[in-house]
């Protein structure tokens, strides 16, 4: 009986030791799986595209090009994703929209999820416990889990710590890249390739025009100016003490300097931010941390940014005293930095490696000047490799590195020339449709909302603007957008006369340096990258250059990943209707008149967290003032249905179109009539093999189709069979049969028009 016990507790024991086996493996596969199959896998020498840099924009048009089927290499030139983000760790978000959408929030609701489950917040910043914050390395591993998902179904590969240094052409067409990375140079096909670095640094190897500072490409000024960069420093509390390793004990030189420049932003005894603008300096340290702070994994604790919590904040990201330049200005006196710091990799090192050594001064700054137990935090970074900007710097300063973001926040890199330049005052106005009595002033190429001010940081003189672009100093002002604002699908597009098969994403889009200050940030950047990668996948599905590619294909795409587009809400569309995503295209090009606008009040705010701001749209939502009505039940008449057709018509330039007034003008359409009336206004519907592309069998595509429903007999059966085989009548697939008498509604309208135009466009 004793041997037999123990050979049930042996067993038992084994279990148990083999449970715990599969548990960590299952953990260690969440974080590090990723990298092992990046490893082991091959790399091919040619990809669908090629996505230059692995910040938060890049990320996502890896992301969205291969959830869309084609293969993706994404090339990083640092170890880690994410960017501005992760890689620079502002991982406070610049959420001002408060509208989160795709890619964007899937990854925010991810890490929602494990603060949550964690009891902690992410609204830890900005003194608002609206705010969005996470830390650096959670976001890294919520990145890699998504990445992970991905490229289990499709070919998705990765370079880290690897830059490209030659773009090939075929004339104007990008061909492929030739890529520097540890292993050695090597070189690789793609169709379409994007730049998505944090500098823009691939568009002078394509030959793409672009501006810098307020200068155009082949007449580039090095002298003119871009914002400031900042090293930031995520820190942490040490209740204990601070460690002996991360306790540097000689300051750097300049720290002087350094020291006057630090008590101008936080001391000892300084104020507590009050909610108030501007702020008044110098703050105390409890308010300086609360500004970026941070949730904290390592503690069993949690907080928000509520002013009764801001003493129990543990960790925050340092970006505010630590800008470089910043209060040191350039030459002659000048705010920012030097449009060279661009061109130039040899001033690029002289001065990352100066900001990088400004933002250590304050590590010393807050240990032997305040008097706060707050170093490095040592559960962020763990550089195996320093940055380049750290040789030569003494030992113990090196170790604070080690645990200090691989590369610095980069506000201003180049941007690319496309045949339309967004500017500020484009901004303005698209930012106040709905407002103010204003009514559709949206941006029929919409591909992501943001919402925020035209930051600059440096560089905001008169003489640093874009005069050419009718831009000056007081634009930032006269221009600063008035809601929430859209992002055209133009500006990922440089000038096709000069090069195809080349898109931009993250901060390099056609735009001016005022546009540019409010589109950087890290959400904007996501969700724009997104469309890019969409935009990229249906270039290679439909063997075009993307700018062939019409708009509408592409928000399509986004609409189903969940993105929204449109600026307009309605009360009775709410998000999870089903015409939802129809409705919203519709709004975009001005197909179908609502009964009633949305009508709420513009914001004249100056601060992108101050609580006006935020009372001002609590209270539109209170009151309703953000919706409008769609009337999507409410039947049209002839006349109407005619209206709608030639407005569509128009807005995609239909050829061809054989469209005819027919019957009373006020009597309502039935379907069977507007079936017809569709057919009239979108004629290539009617041919039944479409054009060969990725997407259609060229071979009697239309009579392979299975219908949704019964077609009866009919003087329209022709025309509804024609709809139905297309995909064109899906808002009649839950009828077992036809009804060609009943009346059209506006919401059966928008859904079919908005078809058509995607059907034809196809084509």
């Amino acid at each position: 009986m004793g041997a037999r016990f123990f050979r049930t507790r042996l067993r038992i024991s084994m279990r148990i030791a083999l449970l715990i086996l599969s548990v960590v493996i299952m953990i260690c596969d969440s974080d590090f799986a990723f990298a092992a199959r990046r490893s082991a896998r091959t790399l091919r020498d040619s990809y669908d595209v090629i996505v230059a840099g692995g910040g938060m924009a890049g990320i996502a048009a890896t992301i969205q090009a291969a959830r869309l089927g084609v293969s993706v290499l994404t090339i990083e030139a640092t170890p880690w994703f994410g960017g501005q983000a992760m890689a620079a760790g502002c991982t406070t978000m610049d959420d001002a929209s408060r509208l989160r959408s795709g890619i964007y929030r899937e990854f925010i609701e991810r890490m929602s999820y494990y603060y949550g489950t964690r009891g902690k917040s992410m609204g830890t910043c900005y003194w608002s416990n609206t705010s969005t914050a996470f830390e650096p390395h959670i976001g890294q591993r919520t990145i890699l889990e998504m990445l992970d998902e991905t490229r289990r179904k499709t070919q998705m590969d990765f370079l880290m710590s690897s830059e490209i240094i030659a773009v090939e052409k075929n004339v104007k067409q990008v061909t492929g890249v030739t890529v520097k990375s540890p292993s050695g140079n090597r070189k690789f096909k793609c169709k379409v390739l994007i730049d998505a670095t944090e500098y823009g640094d691939v568009m002078p190897l394509a030959q793409v025009p672009y501006r810098a500072g307020n200068s155009v490409s082949r007449f580039i000024n090095n002298e003119a100016m871009i914002q400031d960069i900042t090293w930031i420093v995520v820190m942490r509390k040490y209740p204990g003490g601070v460690p002996n390793h991360l306790r540097p004990k000689n300051p750097l030189p300049g720290y002087d300097l350094a020291r006057r420049n630090y008590a101008a932003f936080v001391t000892r005894d300084g104020y507590n931010f009050r909610n108030t603008f501007p702020i008044e300096t110098p703050l105390n340290f409890e308010s300086h941390i609360a500004y970026r702070g941070l949730p904290d994994s390592s503690t069993p604790w949690g907080y928000d940014a509520e002013r009764s919590n801001w003493k129990y904040i543990s960790k925050s990201a340092i970006n505010w005293a630590n800008d470089y330049p910043g209060t040191y200005a350039w030459t002659n006196g000048k705010r920012g930095l030097p449009v060279a710091y661009l061109e130039d990799r040899r001033v690029r090192l002289q001065v990352e490696r100066e900001a990088l050594i400004k933002a250590l001064h304050f590590v010393y700054y807050v240990q032997n000047e305040i008097g706060e137990e707050w170093s490095v935090a040592d559960d962020e970074y763990d550089n195996q490799v320093l940055p380049e900007a750290a040789k030569g710097l003494p030992r113990e300063w090196q170790e604070i590195v080690r645990h200090m973001p691989p590369i610095p926040y980069v506000r201003e890199s180049r941007r690319a020339i496309g045949k339309y330049t967004l500017t500020s005052r484009a901004l303005l106005d698209n930012s106040l449709s709905y407002r103010d009595g204003h009514t559709n002033r949206e941006f029929p190429d919409s591909i992501a909302i943001g919402r925020y001010i035209l930051d600059l940081h440096g560089a905001a003189t008169d003489g640093d603007m874009e005069w050419d672009l009718d831009e000056k100093a007081s634009s930032a002002i006269l221009n600063r957008p008035r809601g929430r604002f859209q992002v055209p699908m133009r500006i990922l597009i440089p000038d096709s006369k000069h090069v195809e098969g080349f898109l931009v994403a993250e901060k390099n889009l056609s735009m001016s340096r005022l546009a540019a200050g409010a589109l950087r940030m890290g959400p904007i950047s996501m969700m724009s990258g997104q469309a890019a990668g969409a935009l990229a996948a249906l270039s290679v599905k439909y063997a075009k250059n993307p700018s062939e590619i019409p708009a509408v294909l592409v928000q399509w795409e986004l609409l189903n990943a969940g993105v929204v587009l449109s600026l307009c809400n309605y009360s009775d569309v709410l998000p999870e209707h089903s015409l939802n995503k129809t409705i919203q295209l519709s709004n975009l090009y001005g197909l179908i008149i609502p009964n009633e606008y949305p009508h709420a009040s513009s914001q004249n705010y100056v601060s992108s967290w101050s609580n006006i701001d935020n009372i001002a749209f609590e209270m539109a939502a209170i009151r309703e003032d953000d919706k409008g009505t769609f009337g999507v039940d409410e039947f049209i008449t002839r006349r109407e249905a005619f209206e709608i057709l030639s407005r569509a018509i128009d807005a995609f330039k239909i050829e061809d179109a054989n469209l005819k007034r027919e019957g009373k003008d006020y009597e309502y359409i039935s379907r069977g009539d507007f079936a017809k009336l569709v057919c009239d206004a979108f004629p290539k519907l009617q041919e039944a093999n479409p054009v060969q592309n990725a997407n259609h069998d060229p071979r009697n595509y239309y009579s392979r189709t299975r219908l949704p429903f019964k077609i009866a007999k009919n003087r329209n059966s022709e025309y509804v069979e024609i709809l139905a085989r297309a995909g064109v009548l899906e808002i009649y697939r839950i009828e077992s049969e036809f009804r060609y008498g009943k009346p059209v509604t506006k919401g059966d309208a928008a859904d079919i028009v908005v078809r058509a135009v995607l059907e034809n466009s196809r084509r």
